[in-house]
C-alpha cells in the first residue's frame, strides 16, 4: 500500500455503538438512491467511519445481506471521504425469498449506488470553504 490512506476496515473506523448510531440517525438523510439512504455527520476524528444497516424485511436472504455489506465495506476503503460518520441504510427491497439471493445485475446496479453515494460527499467534500483535495 502507497500513502497514507489505510485499506483496512478496523473498529476505529466503524460505527458500532447504539448511541453513535442513533446520533447519526438523528440528521436529516444526506443522499438518496434507489435502494440506499445515506446519513452523515461531521466529526472531529481524523478519519471517516462507517456503518451499515441491511434490514431482513428488505434483504430477506442473509446471502444478499452479507453482499451489501461486503460492498459498502470496500467502497468506503477505497474512497477518500472527509472526517465524517457515514451511515448507508437500506431503504427498499432488494430481492424476495424466491428470487435469486445474488445476481450479476444486482450486484452492478447496488455497487453503482453505493459508489454515487460515497462519490456524493467527495463533491460535497470539494465545495465547501477551505476544504483540501
Amino acid at each position: 500500500m502507497t500513502g497514507d490512506r489505510s485499506f483496512d476496515f478496523a473498529r476505529d473506523r466503524r460505527i458500532v455503538k447504539t448511541d453513535e448510531f442513533s446520533s447519526v440517525f438523528r440528521l436529516r438523510p444526506v443522499y438518496r438512491t434507489a435502494h440506499f439512504v445515506l446519513y452523515t455527520r461531521k466529526t472531529d476524528l481524523p478519519h471517516a467511519r462507517l456503518g451499515v444497516v441491511a434490514a431482513k424485511r428488505l434483504a430477506p436472504r442473509a446471502v444478499t445481506r452479507n453482499t451489501i455489506k461486503r460492498m459498502t465495506r470496500e467502497l468506503f476503503r477505497q474512497t477518500a471521504l472527509p472526517s465524517i460518520d457515514c451511515i448507508v441504510r437500506l431503504s427498499q427491497p432488494v430481492n424476495t425469498k424466491k428470487g435469486p439471493a445474488t445476481s450479476v445485475g444486482l450486484k452492478a446496479l447496488l455497487r453503482e449506488e453505493l459508489t454515487r453515494l460515497f462519490a456524493s460527499q467527495q463533491i460535497a467534500q470539494q465545495g465547501t470553504p477551505g476544504a483540501t483535495s
